[in-house]
């Protein structure tokens, strides 16, 4: 890890799993964290959390729903109102693989405008803020589920079909494209922002737990996240690939980074990490840009 003493860094669903581990280890270095949590009671119990594993943490609550797009802008608006400079951005929160089809408050499916939409606008409309910072990082966890991937562009809502997992696989590889997306307009634009992404491997956070499940797959959900845990990653060995991208000097613009254990699922080493030939597609990524920018109603590098 690299100095993060003094900077600013906003995590989005910093409560729980490796948005918390990130924050706590952030803060033990230095960092001022800003926890961009859903539920403000989980979240305020999150910041007491770090504020006690780490004497004197410097760390801030905001109120974000990303499945929202109402929230996501007054969170954006609340965080610019403080005026200074945003070192890093953690895109980080996300649904996995919800059973059925379910829809955000906009409208959108459920994964579609959390995972994607919603930092999508978030990175928009923080941008000013991240502007003022000397060398400042947006970093987007995608998955190695992005490997499976495709982009459905006639059904990207999953209205006409839709299956948990495949849905979930479209949105990391949309998350991953946006990250490499966004560095070549912030290298086109003369932009100091870098753009990274990254992915945990696989470990045991609580997304495998939770969701509208019944009695027993509740169970079984446990039972594997538990082995997870045990033979994969923790939530804190998951959190290792973000905290290399957000704070390493070893890190560059459009890099992609995990862990190098075992199909790239497990370990404590990070390193460069596979990108699939989708997720390369430039032609696909400026129009999942351009989608984004009407869904959203916000254009921003263009």
């Amino acid at each position: 890890m690299g100095s993060v003493r003094g900077k600013r860094i906003l995590i989005t669903g910093a409560n729980s799993g490796i948005g918390y581990e990130a924050a706590v280890e952030l803060a033990r270095r230095g960092a001022t964290v800003v926890m961009a949590c859903r539920d403000a009671v989980r979240g305020q119990a999150a910041l007491e959390r770090v504020e006690k594993a780490v004497g004197g943490a410097l760390v801030e609550l905001l109120p974000l729903d990303l499945s929202r797009l109402d929230s996501v802008r007054s969170a954006a608006e609340k965080e610019l109102a403080t005026g200074l400079p945003l070192d890093r951005l953690i895109n980080n929160a996300g649904v996995m693989a919800p059973p059925k089809r379910l829809e955000t408050q906009d409208g959108f499916e459920l994964q579609f405008g959390t995972n994607v939409l919603g930092h999508f606008l978030l990175t928009a409309l923080l941008l000013p803020a991240l502007e003022k910072s000397p060398a400042a990082r947006v970093v987007t966890l995608a998955s190695v589920a992005h490997k499976r991937g495709r982009l459905q562009f006639e059904d990207l809502q999953c209205e006409k079909s839709y299956d948990p997992s495949a849905s979930y696989a479209q949105s990391k590889l949309a998350d991953l494209m946006f990250s490499l997306e966004l560095e070549r307009r912030l290298r086109s634009a003369g932009s100091r922002v870098m753009s990274v992404a990254c992915h945990p491997g696989v470990a045991n956070t609580n997304l495998f737990v939770t969701g509208d499940y019944g009695p027993l797959e509740k169970w079984l959900r446990r039972i594997a996240s538990y082995l997870i845990g045990l033979f994969l990653n923790s939530p804190h060995q998951g959190a290792l690939p973000t905290l290399f991208a957000a704070t390493s000097e070893d890190v560059s613009g459009g890099g992609y980074y995990g862990p190098q254990g075992f199909r790239e699922m497990r370990g404590s080493s990070v390193g460069e990490a596979e990108i699939r030939p989708q997720a390369l597609d430039r032609v696909a990524a400026q129009r999942l840009w351009e989608i984004c920018e009407e869904l959203t109603e916000t254009s921003f590098l263009s």
